[in-house]
């Protein structure tokens, strides 16, 4: 049976992948992912076939996945971060009901929820969600929605995909949803180029987060009314004191 690894590269930086997406990525013939993921890899698997589509093409990729392996081939379905978390798992699963013949095994990474909060502190101790505010694929009413509920129970949440050029002032607008219910001193922070060359975070308060400028390339920690900033970094306690 012809079998393809889905596998989360983690954030970037080859020492963030996990020892078995390495091992997983040595032993594969093809290398397959969008460009920007492929390019990330590419020094690290010499002598590999690498294919790629862009953005938007991700059925294309998927079907050009399994086309592959039908060849007999060992291939990899590379993706950013946790292949099951924002990543390809899914859409893999669905194209693959016509592949019956191929079998699939997801090989999970380090996504940038938990690579930026090692950057941060310890914002995600206790409970918390994540959110993409990308309505590329969601409509802006149901992101909307989830701010609001996951605001109003105290999560901490984590904002994916917070602002493109043409979503600048997404940003702002989940800050003014979630301050009907936290607030504007809530510990917030800010991860760029997570586990990159470049990478930088910052503390601040949710007042602060609703004017700043993010890119895609950028993750938000937004704490829950018992998150702290202890000495510079974001900490969520989770109560262990106070048992």
């Amino acid at each position: 049976m012809s079998k393809i690894w889905v596998v989360g590269i983690g954030p970037g930086a080859y020492e963030l992948m996990t020892v078995k997406a390495a091992e997983v990525l040595k032993n594969c013939d093809v290398i397959i992912g969008y460009t920007v993921y492929v390019d990330l890899v590419k020094e690290h698997f010499a002598g590999k076939e690498f294919l790629t589509t862009p953005m938007k093409k991700e059925v294309d990729r998927c079907v050009m996945a399994f086309e592959e392996a039908k060849k007999g081939k060992k291939v990899a379905m590379i993706c950013s971060g946790d292949a099951g978390v924002y990543g390809m798992a899914g859409l893999m699963f669905e194209v693959g009901v016509n592949y019956p013949e191929v079998e699939l095994e997801i090989v999970s990474g380090v996504t940038a929820a938990t690579g930026g909060a090692s950057v941060l502190g310890a914002p995600l101790i206790h409970d918390f969600c994540l959110i993409s505010l990308s309505d590329l694929l969601t409509p802006w009413e149901k992101i909307e929605a989830r701010l609001l509920h996951a605001s109003e129970a105290d999560f901490v949440i984590c904002l994916y995909n917070p602002s493109s050029k043409k979503r600048h002032d997404y940003l702002q607008k989940a800050c003014d949803l979630m301050l009907r219910y936290k607030s504007g001193d809530t510990v917030c922070g800010l991860v760029s180029q997570i586990g990159r060359e470049g990478e930088q975070g910052r503390i601040l308060t949710l007042r602060e987060l609703r004017d700043t400028q993010t890119d895609m390339f950028t993750t938000v920690f937004v704490g829950n009314s018992q998150t702290r900033n202890l000495n510079g970094k974001m900490v969520t306690p989770r109560g262990y004191r106070n048992v």
